[in-house]
């Protein structure tokens, strides 16, 4: 996405032209009808990273145009970022650009931060950091107000915490969710509230048990566990899981086990195929699994996957890429009717659009 492309007055338009290719791609699915989730105009992503431009002793926030990433631009805000990113933003650099120390070989900024107002600021460095550094850093995250993570090459200095706490709102409830800086969380906060209050209203009134692959930090486990007697959760990112383990307790869900195992050997082992021993202090043969929640990376489910996600009364299937889901969505169609569809426009400005699908068995 570049900057240019932001245009609020014609964010209807955009949403509008990205769904028409979509429903052209889905067309020989026979869909029913598209829930459409907007995202705000503006203000939206709660990350964001830019390159550090330095030249004559000054450095100055940058990015690349899409395809070009020799020549970055200057910018001075970032209107898709949330309110308290582009707050930051100004500040950050006056302190940067006013010690030698901290500007010197600065080549990256990251920004976390949080609908509850938390943030996280990481500087990335192309030089060791040294305990001078440390007590400017110290310095800055006073002036901030915010944590301040310092990296370079094999090197990270944590001043207080590498996490921000965010608060999602999904119907009457709130949730918290540690998210972790490096970790993967959901960018657009307010459009994720929507992901998670569809997939809570869609699996209402489920049965029995609840199976979920790629499970990261929680996001969709902690708000679904009240659906279902138990969960299994699978993630395979450590972090990942670390958080999830947090998140659970802060929200007092007590029915979930989470396993650090991938879908491919989560499949291998409920096939019998061979034996984990991360699942060995679990007795598989005691779930009553009704229901499948996937949320797969961007290349979609692998065909053993597939073929384990086709066994399940119910399907909630998150995606991230069209393509991918079509492609699984096909195959799947012969097994299950495809009952609800939704996109979530996630990445305003951009071609790419979420996608929820709820498919019962035929």
């Amino acid at each position: 996405m570049a900057i240019h492309q932001v245009a609020p007055e014609r964010y209807e338009q955009q949403l509008g032209e990205k769904l028409a290719t979509l429903k052209q791609q889905f067309a020989d699915l026979s869909l029913p009808n598209i829930v459409t989730y907007h995202s705000p105009a503006e203000h939206y992503r709660q990350r964001a990273e830019f390159k550090i431009w330095q030249q004559d002793g000054k450095a100055s926030y940058a990015m690349y145009q899409p395809g070009q990433y020799k020549t970055p631009f200057v910018i001075d805000s970032f209107p898709v970022g949330s309110v308290r990113i582009n707050s930051l933003m100004p500040t950050l650099l006056s302190a940067v650009n006013n010690s030698e120390i901290l500007r010197r070989r600065l080549f990256q900024v990251e920004f976390l931060t949080t609908k509850s107002n938390d943030a996280l600021i990481t500087l990335i460095y192309h030089k060791p950091l040294d305990a001078q550094w440390e007590k400017e850093a110290r310095a800055l995250r006073e002036t901030l107000g915010v944590d301040i993570i310092g990296r370079s090459r094999r090197q990270k200095i944590l001043l207080e915490r590498d996490f921000v706490i965010e608060k999602l709102q999904v119907g009457e409830q709130q949730f918290e969710y540690k998210q972790i800086e490096g970790g993967f969380s959901q960018p657009n906060a307010d459009v994720c509230e929507k992901m998670l209050a569809w997939a809570v209203m869609h699996t209402q009134n489920s049965r029995g048990d609840l199976l979920e692959l790629y499970c990261g930090n929680g996001n969709f486990t902690v708000p679904l566990a009240q659906n279902f007697n138990k969960v299994l959760a699978t993630e395979i990112s450590k972090t990942s899981v670390q958080a999830a383990h947090y998140n659970f307790e802060a929200n007092n869900v007590d029915n979930v086990e989470v396993v650090r195992i991938s879908s491919e050997e989560f499949t291998q082992a409920i096939d019998g195929v061979r034996p984990f021993r991360r699942l060995a202090h679990l007795d598989l043969a005691s779930y009553d699994f009704s229901t499948i929640f996937v949320d797969p990376p961007r290349a979609g489910l692998d065909d053993d996957t597939l073929a384990l996600t086709s066994r399940f009364e119910t399907i909630v299937y998150v995606s991230c890429n069209p393509d991918t889901l079509h492609a699984n969505l096909k195959t799947l169609s012969q097994t299950h009717m495809v009952e609800h569809f939704a996109v979530f426009d996630q990445f305003p400005y951009t071609h790419h659009l979420e996608c929820g699908a709820i498919l019962r068995r035929r």
